[in-house]
């Protein structure tokens, strides 16, 4: 597929960005671990980033319908360097009496991050054909599933060579330039059929989830999935390595990149059996989510052996 100027830069950007969450991320949580050698001090890191996002996604719609989504997208990322320049120069300065101060800024920049997904994808639909958009949102989620998988292992990796201050310093780098290139894009505005209240615009989504029983339900088992996942694939795990194993930064990035490796495998799978998938959707649903759960702590314990072997 031939793309656009538009789409090109818009990937471009949002791909610079999202390596830049990633490199952020396993900075703060080595941080916090390194400096109060708690478990729960880390985990609380994605706790935050996530409630951060929940409110943040919950409050876009109602910028979407006011500000260009070009500038509510760049402004976002130019927001979060500036955020990231001023964690930057406070990580250096870092003690126990002052880390709680260091929630509040990754909670700030979990805030404008929030609005980048919804933003793009509302994006997406103006920048490329109506027979291109299925194409673009499948090359926009591969891109970001691959950049997911590389960068836990390589961020991890560069904690070996560089410290996490310098990893924060790149990141802001990179968050810079995608603002950049993210100010190059056309404008677009987006207008409703009819106007919507404050809180009718914020509601809406929920009120029809509420009204659907199977949305409802994928909705409460996307929750207790997130609540998981984000803190076993970060905090928990990175516990996990230097407590239980006794091994170096690598291996965070190893399992980590594993695991969303299995994610890319899991969506190759479902797209090549998608027909015998739809047919027995609740039952895959429900085989999928039982093995999760029985092969997390299988993993823990066959890791645990191997490494002391």
């Amino acid at each position: 597929m031939k793309l656009n100027r538009n789409f090109n830069l818009l990937l471009t950007g949002q791909s610079l960005a999202n390596i830049g969450d990633v490199l952020y991320i396993v900075s703060i949580i080595y941080v916090i671990f390194e400096l109060t050698g708690s478990a729960t001090a880390a985990a609380f890191v994605p706790f935050v980033i996530t409630s951060s996002m929940f409110i943040s996604n919950t409050l876009t719609p109602l910028f979407m319908q006011r500000i260009n989504l070009k500038w509510l997208l760049a402004g976002s990322q130019m927001g979060k360097t500036g955020l990231l320049l001023a964690l930057a120069i406070f990580l250096p300065q870092l003690s126990l009496a002052n880390y709680f101060g260091l929630f509040l800024l990754i909670s700030l920049v979990a805030l404008l991050d929030g609005c980048a997904n919804p933003v793009t994808q509302a994006l997406i639909p103006n920048y490329v054909k109506s027979h291109q958009l299925l194409k673009a949102n499948g090359i926009e989620e591969t891109v970001t599933q691959l950049i997911q998988t590389a960068m836990w292992f390589v961020g991890s990796s560069l904690l070996i060579w560089l410290t996490a201050t310098d990893l924060v310093w790149l990141t802001a780098g990179l968050f810079l330039l995608s603002s950049l290139l993210l100010s190059g894009l056309d404008k677009v505005d987006i207008k409703p059929e009819k106007p919507l209240g404050r809180w009718q615009q914020i509601t809406k989504g929920w009120h029809t989830v509420s009204k659907t029983p199977v949305l409802k339900r994928i909705a409460w088992m996307n929750v207790l999935e997130t609540m998981a996942g984000t803190v076993w694939i970060a905090a928990i795990l990175y516990v996990f390595i230097s407590e239980a194993l006794l091994v170096d930064e690598r291996w965070w990035g190893f399992i980590n990149g594993s695991f969303f490796i299995g994610l890319i495998a899991g969506s190759l799978f479902c797209l090549r059996y998608s027909d015998i998938i739809e047919q027995n959707l609740s039952r895959f649903i429900l085989i999928g989510a039982v093995f999760s759960s029985f092969a997390t702590p299988s993993s823990s314990r066959r890791s645990a052996q191997w490494f002391s072997w």
